[in-house]
């Protein structure tokens, strides 16, 4: 589970076999959440993350956006010539 970003106690996040659309997950204390990162960011599920929390990740998912989905790419085309 590589981590792509730690800010303001929201960990970003995706797991080594992820699947499309690409997203990117998100945990705090209280809960974790999944934002879908194309073609538009929206929150796919919340489990306990507290709204104002949801909102700051968002907001984070706009700003980072190009650079979460590059990761994603860097990493998921990694994963995948380690398995040839």
């Amino acid at each position: 589970m590589p981590t792509i970003l730690l800010a303001f106690g929201l960990r970003f996040y995706f797991y080594s076999d992820e699947h499309l659309p690409i997203h990117v997950h998100v945990e705090n204390a209280e809960g974790r959440a999944k934002f879908s990162l194309e073609p538009n960011i929206e929150l796919i599920k919340n489990e306990g993350m507290k709204p104002k929390d949801l909102k700051k990740a968002k907001t984070l998912c706009e700003t980072f956006q190009e650079d979460f989905i590059e990761k994603w790419h860097e990493y998921m085309d990694e994963s995948e010539n380690k398995e040839d």
